[in-house]
């Protein structure tokens, strides 16, 4: 077996990177806060820890793959308790490593590396693209930030949950920054896609066809087509909730602020995931936007 690893947060994207290590001979360990997700690990093979802290103690790298900054904050450093609750940082031992994998502030990412550092715990700023089905094959996008050596000394276990793994800097921070520059083009491609295509059938047009026009011309983006396809097909399981893409692309829009940047058309976009999310889709798969904008124009 490969060192042992930890995957804290067994999600749609968690649970897809905890069975894809173990498939490439790592032992992983997972810990989750739904005892339903637990129960399906426990009855796939994989060990299920009682808490953050038991998770971490004996392996040498733990994958952080939860929703935000305050649930990476619980897993690493607990709320104030001791012993299994005092989070998964007491359990890991000096020159182990923690991937942080959560879309998250760049702020909250160097925080957090700092925290680890003073511990002797190394970090990699390493946000993650590409959906369950990618993950699950190794075949998602890592962006990679933090120390070469550290890098190169997991570049087994990054070679094994992603291709490609894409080296962004030394700077931590500056995974963070690139998954917010990316997934805010991917709310304002989606929100354009769901738009047109809502456009489309109010004017009549069939929708289905409007989508293979799209894909071949000037229109077409790669989540557009992957959402839209599934839209128009009534699947609507959630693979990404519609809250991931509010969060992240408000992440964006303040990353934005800091920078005096001017990002009105990913400001636009932001504005409708919260619009979606308020109308009661928060928890609705993120292509649900299409039939929302279609019935309701938004409104």
């Amino acid at each position: 077996m490969r060192p042992g690893v930890a995957v804290i947060g067994i999600g749609n994207m968690g649970w897809a990177i905890a069975q894809r290590l173990a498939e490439q001979g790592h032992a992983v360990t997972v810990r989750d806060i739904d005892p339903a997700r637990e129960a399906l690990a426990r009855a796939r093979g994989l060990v299920v820890a009682a808490s953050a802290a038991q998770a971490a103690r004996g392996v040498d790298t733990l994958i952080v793959t939860v929703v935000d900054a305050a649930q990476t904050e619980a897993v690493l450093f607990g709320n104030g308790g001791t012993g299994d609750n005092a989070g998964a940082a007491s359990a890991l031992a000096a020159g182990d490593c923690v991937l942080l994998c959560p879309t998250i502030a760049p702020a909250d990412v160097v925080r957090f590396a700092q925290r680890l550092a003073a511990l002797g715990i190394g970090c990699l700023d390493a946000p993650m693209s590409g959906g369950p089905v990618r993950a699950r094959s190794g075949t998602m996008s890592l962006m990679v930030a933090g120390d070469r050596a550290l890098v190169d000394s997991r570049r087994d276990l990054l070679d094994a949950m992603a291709a490609p793994v894409i080296r962004i800097g030394d700077r931590i921070g500056d995974g963070a920054r690139t998954k917010l520059v990316n997934n805010l083009l991917a709310a304002i491609n989606l929100a354009g896609a769901a738009e047109a295509l809502a456009l489309a059938a109010r004017a009549g047009l069939d929708p289905a066809t409007t989508l293979g026009v799209i894909e071949r011309s000037s229109g077409q983006s790669w989540i557009g087509s992957d959402r839209m396809r599934r839209a128009l097909a009534g699947d609507l399981i959630p693979r990404a909730h519609m809250t991931l893409l509010a969060k992240d692309s408000r992440l964006a829009v303040e990353m934005a602020r800091e920078t005096d940047a001017d990002v009105a058309l990913g400001t636009a976009a932001a504005t409708r995931f919260v619009a979606a999310c308020a109308a009661g889709l928060d928890s609705a798969d993120d292509a649900a936007l299409y039939d929302w904008l279609r019935r309701t124009g938004g409104g």
